[in-house]
């Protein structure tokens, strides 16, 4: 699991253990790890690659989380567009490898490194370091409208128990978020965890990416949290025609998922659901 857990003493309180005389006792407990990850990237040749990002994350799979993160601020299209991806030691000591550095291939433009258009994101929000309603706005290549997938409200109804199952580092620290893409069928493809929803998404969107199987067609992406405008975007831009959470979306979410043509379904827990774009590739 590499970094992605650590463990601290802490006080364990216990009311109900007070009559035992064991109230308050000293333990070890598992924490999930966060750590700035730098994203640096520029074309080939001698010199450093620009930061163009930083974001909160839980160390492990950084390359998938920095070329999803890429793919789907539309700053690349597919694995073709990406030279070399390495982590690179950073400044801390001891080294953390907390930078990922992305050469781009040749012919892919160079990011713009306004300070305007810069990135900082923070494990809650990815987008929170953009400074215009047109900095956070991207349109994908891909034609989601046009999947024809559809999903059985009972497969959608199995899926979070999957994804909990598959679950190993909330098993240890109860603080991970995650992301798991399935087929229509219910198969569990890939899962990702970390500190904020964002960087799960982009992680298994980066998986994709770098295993060519852009556009993620006839798949379901579900989220362990909820559905936010971020999330949505970023499942657009990968071709994901259906987005499911345990909680719930956002206005914003169910806007732009029927604008896209994306099926987005929020509140997925035991045996309902609702449905907020696109109900017509549910069936029931």
């Amino acid at each position: 699991m590499g970094r992605a857990t650590d463990r601290r003493s802490v006080l364990r309180i216990d009311l109900d253990a007070a009559t035992d005389g064991r109230a308050a006792v000293r333990r070890r407990d598992s924490l999930s790890v966060e750590e700035p990850l730098e994203i640096r990237v520029g074309p080939a040749g001698p010199g450093r690659r620009r930061p163009l990002a930083v974001t909160m994350r839980t160390p492990g799979d950084d390359l998938d989380l920095a070329i999803g993160f890429l793919l789907t601020e539309g700053l690349i299209r597919s694995a073709d567009d990406v030279h070399t991806a390495q982590l690179c030691a950073g400044a801390e000591t001891p080294n953390t490898y907390n930078v990922v550095d992305v050469v781009l291939a040749p012919g892919v433009p160079e990011p713009t490194t306004d300070p305007a258009r810069n990135f900082y994101t923070t494990s809650s929000c990815g987008v929170c370091g953009k400074a215009s309603i047109d900095a956070v706005r991207t349109r994908s290549v891909f034609a989601v409208a046009d999947d024809p997938v559809g999903v059985p409200a009972a497969v959608l109804a199995e899926l979070p128990d999957r994804l909990r199952a598959a679950q190993k580092g909330f098993d240890h620290t109860g603080g991970l978020h995650a992301a798991g893409l399935f087929t229509a069928a219910g198969e569990l493809v890939v899962l990702r965890e970390d500190v904020g929803r964002h960087n799960a998404v982009d992680k298994v969107v980066g998986w994709a990416v770098r295993e060519r199987r852009l556009p993620l067609t006839g798949h379901v992406l579900l989220v362990s949290g909820r559905a936010s405008f971020e999330l949505t975007q970023k499942a657009w831009m990968a071709g994901v025609p259906v987005l499911a959470a345990v909680s719930a979306p956002s206005t914003l979410a169910a806007d732009l998922a029927e604008e896209a043509g994306l099926t987005l379904v929020g509140f997925l827990r035991g045996r309902t659901m609702n449905v907020y774009a696109h109900p017509h590739r549910i069936s029931v």
